[in-house]
């Protein structure tokens, strides 16, 4: 399996210097936010009515099987840049109603050709959306995983249910990964509930660092935040300069990207937003220009985009294609782009 993953592409760009006649692997770490993954059934206890057949979504098998199909076809695409045939290791998701889909989806032929498994913990979320993580065993092997509630910091705010932190523990590339899937409160919210989020997934990363130094963390999901907004900055602590990434910080390779370049993973009344990210712990990084890549490592990001999954005409020309808009079935994909970070360790 390694000399399937293995990527000459680095052999160039390592092929002089102290790096010649050396050999890395490389690992995609996606996320990529499913937009309304639901199924044609009624789960008890949700508000998922609108996407039954009688809804305003009118949901039906019809659509619900273009859905798998489309996601499926993009989620096995994601990473293939860099990883042609393999794709990512580990995909993080949002907008998943419930294990059910997400064995429809594990079972489409793009995913299933590579044994893709999922994890997946059932969150208190009214309209019945969670997190989950899909993983190729091949790659990655879970050790345990927990839904790490969102605790309201205030008496005012004791009703308010959301999303929890899925958070999966295991091995890749031989070392102890840590993803942390999100799917912060909407921007219906104040920033302050997005804010409460940083604060918590920070206070989780710190302990999951205190449990285990060298466990290497990744934060990953929907923020609902640009990587520019307090929540990442202030509250995750997210630095957007390598060497300015203290032990306590967090890594947000995705600020520059937005903030220098102008480029997002979702578009809104004509210009862009970055809520996707994937975030990183100090030892994932090459620090001070030295290119060590004992361990595992970051190399590089990417909005992950294919023509398939941007609308080519009418009003929303250039914007994700996502699966209805104005009421019209477009049988598209997602209003997100995916995101992908590859790490790369040398070959012992």
């Amino acid at each position: 399996m390694k000399k399937m993953f293995f990527v000459y592409a680095l052999l160039l760009m390592f092929s002089c210097g102290s790096f010649a006649q050396r050999k890395f692997s490389v690992y995609g770490v996606a996320f990529y936010n499913q937009e309304n993954l639901f199924d044609t059934c009624h789960d008890a206890g949700k508000n998922d009515v609108e996407f039954l057949p009688n809804g305003s979504y009118r949901w039906n098998g019809l659509k619900y099987t273009h859905k798998l199909r489309n996601m499926a076809k993009a989620i096995a695409d994601i990473g293939t840049d860099v990883l042609p045939g393999v794709g990512c290791a580990v995909v993080g998701l949002s907008e998943v109603e419930n294990s059910k889909v997400l064995d429809a989806l594990v079972a489409q032929a793009p995913l299933a050709a590579r044994g893709y498994k999922y994890v997946h913990i059932e969150g208190p979320d009214i309209r019945g959306v969670d997190c989950a993580m899909l993983y190729n065993p091949k790659l990655f092997t879970v050790r345990d995983c927990k839904l790490v509630p969102y605790v309201p910091e205030e008496a005012k705010d004791s009703n308010f249910i959301t999303r929890g932190f899925l958070t999966v523990s295991g091995t890749l590339a031989g070392e102890h990964v840590t993803v942390v899937v999100c799917h912060w409160p909407s921007r219906a919210r104040s920033s302050y509930y997005r804010e409460m989020a940083g604060r918590q997934v920070k206070a989780l990363k710190d302990s999951l660092l205190r449990d285990d130094p060298k466990c290497k963390v990744m934060v990953m999901g929907d923020m609902n935040d640009d990587p520019t907004d307090k929540s990442l900055c202030e509250s995750l602590s997210a630095k957007p300069d390598i060497d300015k990434v203290g032990s306590t910080d967090m890594y947000n390779p995705w600020y520059n990207i937005l903030a220098k370049e102008g480029r997002g993973t979702l578009a809104y009344g004509g210009s862009w937003n970055l809520f996707d990210q994937i975030l990183m712990t100090p030892n994932m990084l090459c620090k001070n220009g030295k290119k060590d890549y004992s361990t595992l490592k970051f190399w590089k990001n990417q909005i992950f985009v294919r023509p398939y999954l941007i609308q080519t005409d009418g009003k929303y020309k250039g914007n994700p294609k996502r699966t209805t808009s104005g009421g019209i079935w477009l049988d598209g994909y997602s209003d997100h782009l995916p995101v992908v970070a590859y790490l790369v360790k040398e070959q012992k």
